[in-house]
């Protein structure tokens, strides 16, 4: 079993140590001292694009070597970095937004890390997850995050009846060419009373939620332009807001 630094110990990266760092959902501002630090002084920075963590960082006037670490190469580059973190070195691993290894690259070489008894420390900040299910209003007592629903609309349907009497709420991630038609499976599948939150920019200038019975949200959803990234909710069967 390995230890991480005590918190506040240090904002100097140690050698090999893993920084699983979140990173702003929309708004620069909620960039973390501490992530600001780390991100500034790691050997290496493993992100999903690296045009878009360079920006970034460059808004910052941070410069470090980055290495694309995706959904397409993680694998691979699992065992790599975790090679190059036994060596000695550094790393932070971050996702476009938010937090990574929820829904984003992160989980296989965390895991890489555990196996091979190689420190890993979290750096915590934004997240679109705890954001949206911290201001929708929705009970938070518990909840089963899902990720993303399958792409396929039956596929969807039949996680819907399958969780039709879950007891706490459904939080997943869903795509913007979606949004619309998962809120109308709901309305069809659970009922149009069912309380529901769709947001979307979380953080961004055209932050919105819609909170309320499905197909209340499904009227005005249909009159809100579904560009961005979205959060949907579903509360338990019997909750009114």
């Amino acid at each position: 079993m390995t230890e991480s630094p005590a918190p506040n110990a240090s904002l100097t990266p140690q050698p090999g140590h893993l920084y699983v760092v979140a990173t702003p959902i929309g708004n620069l501002a909620d960039l973390t001292e501490r992530a600001r630090a780390i991100l500034g002084s790691v050997d290496l920075v493993a992100c999903e694009d690296t045009r878009t963590t360079g920006a970034m960082l460059t808004r910052f006037g941070l410069h470090r070597p980055l290495v694309a670490y995706h959904e397409h190469n993680e694998t691979e580059m699992a065992e790599r970095l975790a090679t190059e973190l036994a060596a000695g070195k550094s790393i932070a691993v971050v996702s476009d937004a938010g937090t990574p290894a929820l829904s984003d690259p992160g989980f296989r070489l965390v895991r890489a890390c555990r196996r091979r008894g190689l420190p890993v420390v979290p750096v915590p900040g934004p997240s679109a997850l705890t954001a949206v299910l911290s201001a929708s209003g929705l009970p938070t007592n518990g909840f089963l995050y899902v990720g993303f629903l399958p792409p396929k609309s039956a596929a969807r349907i039949t996680f819907l009846e399958k969780h039709r009497a879950f007891d706490y709420t459904l939080a997943l991630f869903e795509s913007c060419h979606r949004i619309d038609k998962a809120v109308d499976e709901i309305v069809a599948t659970l009922g149009q009373a069912r309380v529901i939150c769709v947001a979307k920019e979380v953080t961004k200038l055209h932050e919105t939620f819609l909170v309320g019975p499905a197909a209340d949200v499904q009227s005005r959803l249909a009159k809100t332009s579904l560009k961005g990234e979205f959060v949907l909710l579903i509360a338990p069967a019997d909750f009114q807001l």
